[in-house]
């Protein structure tokens, strides 16, 4: 029991630092450069970096980038990529396997999980766009 307890606990606070870092660090930065067109708050021209996974959604679903709400998107796509790390690694850490079967495990359930949360976003959005 002290074994799964400990694993919740590590899911918990990995959960949360990865949201963090993914939301603040990452994809609030490459928002704010695509809405101010390359240009940092010093005044400097960037090159605007692409949030990948806004790219994969309005491909993949043909959603029109003009009518989301990046804001809000960027939130649950954090969300979303903090939950897939979290999990597999607290499922992967409770597993008494070898560290080569447990990488084997880890790497399905990445796929796994990227593959079924980010298409049941997708379905979300497209379903969002369909009503309006």
């Amino acid at each position: 029991m002290n074994e799964y307890l400990l694993s919740v606990c590590i899911f918990i606070v990995l959960f949360i630092i990865v949201f963090l870092v993914d939301y603040f660090l990452i994809n609030k930065r490459k928002l704010d450069l695509i809405k101010n067109k390359g240009i940092t708050k010093k005044g400097k021209k960037k090159k605007i970096k692409n949030i990948s996974e806004i790219d994969y959604l309005t491909a993949k679903f043909k959603l029109k980038e003009k009518e989301l709400d990046m804001d809000g998107m960027i939130i649950i796509i954090s969300l979303i990529n903090a939950f897939i790390i979290s999990i597999v690694s607290s499922i992967v850490m409770l597993m008494p396997f070898a560290i080569m079967w447990q990488m084997i495990v880890a790497f399905a359930l990445l796929f796994g999980l990227i593959y079924c949360l980010y298409e049941i976003y997708g379905r979300h959005l497209k379903h969002k766009e369909e009503r309006k």
